[in-house]
């Protein structure tokens, strides 16, 4: 299983960044997605979640209205569109699933808001 995070960087409070994690070694299609974050100080925490269909979705009420988690089972890739970004929104994002028992994570990708 292998996750790799992608489309992080330094954005301005107000602005955008959309998230992609690429999954391989499994069955994507049939696997639920989270994206969690980790920010300075603070404990891992999830943001959202996406069921194998796509057609269930769950936010962390920090970021609800403002984030969209979504998946693209052809191209085996989950997403999120991050707006409105706030600078508590400053964190390390990571996608995770959970195969056969263990939890795998991505390596992180570093999201920074700041004027």
């Amino acid at each position: 299983v292998q996750l790799v995070e992608s489309g992080g960087g330094m954005v301005q409070p107000g602005g955008s960044l959309r998230l992609s994690c690429a999954a391989s070694g499994f069955t994507f299609s049939s696997f639920d997605m989270s994206w969690y974050r980790q920010g300075p100080g603070r404990r891992r925490e999830l943001v959202a979640f996406i069921n194998s269909g796509g057609g269930r979705t769950h936010y962390v009420d920090s970021v609800k209205g403002r984030f969209t988690i979504s998946r693209d089972n052809a191209k085996n890739v989950v997403y999120l569109q991050m707006n409105s970004l706030k600078p508590e929104d400053t964190a390390v994002y990571y996608c995770t699933t959970h195969y056969r028992g263990s939890d795998y994570w991505g390596q992180g990708t570093q999201v920074t808001v700041s004027s």
